[in-house]
């Protein structure tokens, strides 16, 4: 059930046979992983990029003042990894945190990009998720430059509200860059 989730996901980003999917799917592992587990601590390399098929992974750093500051959170049917060190196999300056109790399919850097090698449509996959990436990353820069926090916080009701509703207000507040105060605020306007 769990590789079929994966399959259907990625027959959404790309074309690709059914003896093809499979051999992907033969390198993804299956982890469960408990409720506020670190999955990647800072300083350390990624070496593995997760697909969420039950919970949530939040990937996170700590800003200058020693706060949390959340940059991407995954529910089902997402990819989440710390994309710039899998990328460079430097150390991460990001965390990922299992934030619900949560059953992953893990890939390793290195079947990655074997795959890559086996696979011809496996490039055409990661291609449409650097894209994604980068335009979610632009997105949010662009909404820290140009929105008050009510537009923010209005813009993540529109555009994923499972994570007011599933997450604590300390991650929320985090992910649109507000004290937990002013998220309080809001929530009692909205």
């Amino acid at each position: 059930m769990i590789y079929e989730q994966l399959g259907n996901s990625i027959r959404k980003s790309i074309n690709v046979s059914d003896e093809d999917l499979e051999t992907i799917l033969s390198y993804f592992k299956l982890i469960k992983k408990g409720k506020n587990e670190i999955l990647l601590a800072q300083g350390q390399i990624s070496q593995e990029t997760f697909f969420v098929a039950k919970g949530c992974l939040r990937i996170f750093f700590i800003n200058e003042e020693g706060k949390d500051a959340t940059r991407y959170i995954a529910f089902e049917n997402q990819f989440a990894t710390a994309l710039v060190s899998f990328i460079t196999k430097m150390p991460a300056l990001e965390n990922i945190q299992v934030v619900e109790k949560s059953e992953l399919l893990s890939i390793s850097h290195e079947d990655f990009n074997h795959l890559m090698e086996i696979v011809p449509q496996w490039r055409e996959f990661y291609s449409n998720y650097l894209e994604k990436a980068y335009v979610n990353n632009a997105n949010r820069l662009m909404s820290f430059t140009t929105m008050d926090a009510l537009e923010r916080y209005n813009q993540l009701l529109k555009i994923n509200p499972a994570i007011v509703k599933r997450l604590p207000n300390k991650i929320v507040a985090s992910y649109i860059n507000i004290s937990q105060e002013t998220l309080s605020r809001l929530k009692s306007k909205v």
